[in-house]
């Protein structure tokens, strides 16, 4: 009797690797998607070619098995947990560019001033909004920094409106505003 035929294996440790493989593979999906909509095209069939390697795995051991039924929970339990794994590493790269659109009623040059100096570069409209006179202010950012940004609104104008969207390309490159932020302090410094 070999350990492959073991109950051990057969109910306990297929089962795992059975939701390991799964975990990667729905990873690798939501990652893939996801490099997709922001045009990294080349980088997306290597994810795809991976992603499909380890789906034929695992489907391949669950058919020369049919009455496991643990395996079978085993497959949507791996699905559902490499959705939620893919998603937070999507969070964590913080892959593409976003565009911020802020509204603002009350004077808006404290918050200009503020993301300037952490190195966002924002553009400042004057408009005429339905209750009257209205800021709008736009600036185009790495997503990674977004959380920093948002914040910023929210301590010099929390009544301010804002939406957020997804950039698909943009001309130039944008630099990161930590390191531009970095260097311009390392400059104060020198001085």
């Amino acid at each position: 009797m070999e350990f492959v035929d073991t109950p051990l294996f057969e109910y306990l440790i297929l089962p795992l690797l059975i939701i390991i493989a799964r975990i990667f593979d729905v990873s690798l999906n939501t990652l893939r998607i996801i490099y997709l909509s922001k045009g990294y095209k080349s980088f997306v069939p290597i994810l795809g070619f991976f992603e499909v390697l380890i789906w034929l795995l695992a489907v391949t051991r669950i058919f020369s098995d049919l009455d496991n039924w643990v395996a079978y929970l085993a497959y949507p339990l791996g699905f559902a947990l490499g959705n939620f794994i893919g998603m937070k590493l999507e969070e964590k790269l913080a892959v593409g560019v976003e565009l911020i659109r802020i509204i603002t009623r009350k004077d808006a040059g404290a918050l200009i001033e503020a993301l300037r100096s952490k190195g966002f570069s924002v553009t400042a409209i004057k408009a005429e909004g339905s209750q009257g006179n209205v800021g709008v202010l736009y600036s185009i950012i790495n997503r990674k920094n977004l959380e920093d940004y948002v914040n910023t609104i929210q301590e010099f104008n929390p009544n301010a409106f804002y939406t957020i969207e997804d950039v698909r390309a943009v001309s130039k490159h944008l630099p990161d505003t930590r390191t531009k932020l970095k260097e311009r302090r390392k400059m104060k410094n020198v001085e």
